[in-house]
């Protein structure tokens, strides 16, 4: 994994069932909020399943594209873009209807600076595509950080646990939820929430956190000592199948990797491939935020990248001094306040 393109490639690499999907698939695709870190590979996946499988459909991405560089990108994967504000109602209605929605518009990144915004993005902005799109299947992103704090044993929260969502970005994302499940109760729309954590690949993520901190000579924090990850490609594919599991009630889906993994050998691991011992602060409480991902496996299948190899791909992209997008994920906060 030497380059951007070559990255692009695995991320984006479907496997034999989702190409199954897309040959059964009936319908157009709408990429609600494309733009980002997960979008382009998600949308480029689909296209490359649907040629594959030698089906023609309409794959559309839409989003704000403040970066024009990342609509031109996007288009030069072969998917069709639509540049507007989702929550403006007049745009949101204007898009055309397709039987499949993936929805992975959002706000993390600064949301205690702007919190009124989070929760348009978040709560509002659902609602209003519940309803727009109240005659599809719609796949919707949400986030682990809904479960409580679980002690590290536990193997993680479940989906038949209840959410306990701490911090208003936390909340706002169970709003998400709340909407989506109120528009699937109320228009018989098939749901499937996606509950995700954490996705990673060599430019950002859990991993591309800790690794920046020992490559910089930076303490890494221990008060968040155990995490779950999966590598995006994996994750890409589970999500991408997940339209098959959309149903009325909406269902809930943890999507993350087998391991319990901790921070402190996962710093040291870094520090092997840096030759840099790593430094530490804080220490290791008895509970994380962890995801039990049981039941996608047994709808799924268990990913396919260890995380080892990523940790691999990960130091050695840095080593090469690669791009990364320096959006930290704040996976260590313990208060919900990112």
């Amino acid at each position: 994994m030497l380059d951007e393109s070559t990255l692009e490639v695995q991320l984006s690499q479907p496997d034999i069932p989702t190409v199954e999907l897309f040959r059964e698939l009936e319908g157009d695709i709408i990429f609600l909020g494309i733009g980002g870190k997960i979008g382009p590979s998600l949308a480029h996946m689909a296209k490359r399943a649907c040629e594959i499988a030698g089906v023609r459909k309409r794959i559309i991405g839409v989003s704000r594209f403040s970066n024009p560089d990342e609509q031109a990108y996007i288009e030069s994967l072969g998917i069709e873009t639509i540049k507007g504000d989702l929550l403006d109602e007049d745009f949101l209605n204007s898009l055309p209807n397709a039987k499949n929605i993936f929805f992975l518009a959002g706000m993390k990144f600064g949301s205690e600076s702007n919190l009124s915004l989070t929760w348009a993005m978040n709560a509002l902005l659902p609602g209003m595509v519940a309803q727009r799109f109240k005659d599809a299947r719609i796949v919707a992103y949400s986030t682990g950080c809904v479960y409580p704090m679980v002690a590290i044993s536990s193997g993680g929260s479940k989906e038949t646990d209840g959410a306990i969502a701490v911090g208003e970005y936390a909340q706002s994302c169970l709003g998400r939820e709340r909407m989506f499940e109120y528009g699937s109760w109320k228009n018989n729309t098939p749901v499937a929430l996606i509950r995700l954590n954490y996705a990673v690949e060599p430019r950002y993520g859990v991993l591309v956190d800790i690794a920046t901190k020992v490559r910089n000579g930076e303490p890494v924090d221990l008060e968040m000592g155990y995490f779950n990850a999966i590598w995006q490609g994996d994750a890409n594919n589970m999500v991408l199948r997940s339209l098959q599991h959309a149903s009325v009630p909406s269902n809930i889906i943890n999507v993350t990797g087998e391991e319990t993994l901790s921070v402190r050998a996962v710093a040291e691991e870094f520090g092997k491939y840096f030759g840099i011992q790593p430094e530490f602060t804080g220490k290791e409480s008895d509970t994380a935020l962890l995801n039990n991902a049981t039941k996608s496996f047994e709808l799924f299948g268990k990913p396919k990248t260890s995380i080892t190899k990523v940790i691999q791909w990960t130091a050695n992209w840095m080593k090469e001094e690669r791009r990364i997008l320096d959006k930290p994920t704040h996976f260590e906060v313990r208060d919900g306040k990112y």
